[in-house]
């Protein structure tokens, strides 16, 4: 297979060499085109037979100037070629383009999508108008993201430059001034979170969403990350990226044989260690950092996994199913 990919990259090199050649009006033939790309005149006349009949390249030859030439003056060998299935993918990108509605990276995703359509030859059209109805996408519902908001946090990290924000966390229905030293941007689920050393919370790196942030302001004060800085410590991109220390838990759960099925297919984490045991249910284990993560995802599957380990996760589900309780009572 990989023999096969670079041979087909090879071929598409001659022939956009070839495509210029044909296209500077010198009226190139088979012995010069070998010549020039050092393979023989069969390869040559075998790619120009390519251009003619899968790429309806307008070849003529001129028996005068004994050269090939475009009859159509204007036509040029675009520079992306796409297989069937990969045609299919772009067809699909309008669909995957509603996980970004509402945020800046919204037009800039739709303006490449567009180059790429211009770059495709002009007798591949693609129409998604078939999608929708044969084809669904179930995103997380997108938040509203401000594009200064995006514009200056990201000018931030890139230039490693403290700004000033004025944010409204979960726990706090006022804004308040953050002064921030921006380390790491992550997306999860179509939220976008800013990993940044807080000035006025100085106790470690602090995740924020861009959603709450407003006002973003830069300092022109620079700043360095710390030596002993891993982003690693702060989340997990199988996972999530609430953690609230760098601690590691080993999680063990039983899950039950109703759902085994569910279990066995999915891949829940890199670490994870999974088997069947005789009764039919499944033994599951890995490692991460994402506590609070684990706990909601334990939660959502109610009495269908029980824990193992860590104990400090059997004791926070017993807390808030004893806070449950208590709710509908």
């Amino acid at each position: 297979m990989a023999q096969k990919n670079r041979e087909e990259k090879i071929k598409m090199f001659r022939i956009f060499r070839i495509d210029e050649k044909i296209r500077s009006g010198t009226f190139p033939n088979s012995v010069t085109l070998a010549e020039y790309l050092e393979v023989n005149s069969r390869t040559i006349l075998r790619d120009l037979d390519y251009m003619k009949y899968y790429l309806d390249a307008p070849i003529e030859y001129d028996y005068n100037r004994k050269g090939y030439y475009y009859s159509e003056p204007n036509f040029y060998v675009k520079s992306i070629i796409l297989t069937e299935g990969e045609l299919f993918s772009v067809t699909l990108f309008d669909q995957l383009l509603k996980q970004y509605r509402n945020t800046p990276l919204e037009g800039n995703l739709k303006e490449i999508f567009s180059k790429i359509i211009r770059a495709m030859p002009d007798n591949i059209s693609v129409d998604t108008a078939f999608i929708p109805s044969q084809t669904v996408f179930i995103a997380d519902p997108p938040v509203s993201i401000k594009p200064e908001v995006f514009e200056v946090m990201f000018t931030a990290l890139k230039t490693r430059q403290t700004v000033v924000i004025d944010y409204r966390s979960l726990e706090e229905p006022e804004y308040s001034k953050r002064t921030l030293d921006p380390y790491h941007a992550v997306c999860q689920r179509n939220y976008w979170y800013m990993l940044a050393h807080c000035h006025e919370r100085p106790e470690g790196p602090r995740m924020y969403s861009f959603a709450r942030i407003k006002s973003p302001r830069l300092t022109g004060k620079y700043f360095s990350l710390p030596k002993n800085y891993n982003v690693e410590n702060y989340f997990d991109n199988e996972l999530g990226v609430f953690t609230t220390d760098k601690k590691t838990y080993q999680f063990e759960f039983i899950i039950d044989k109703k759902i085994r099925t569910y279990a066995m297919e999915r891949t829940f984490h890199r670490t994870q260690k999974i088997k069947q045991l005789k009764d039919g249910s499944i033994q599951l284990s890995f490692k991460t950092n994402q506590f609070n993560e684990v706990l909601r995802w334990v939660l959502g599957q109610g009495h269908t996994v029980k824990i193992l380990n860590p104990p400090e996760l059997i004791q926070k589900v017993k807390d808030e199913i004893e806070k449950m309780r208590k709710f509908y009572n």
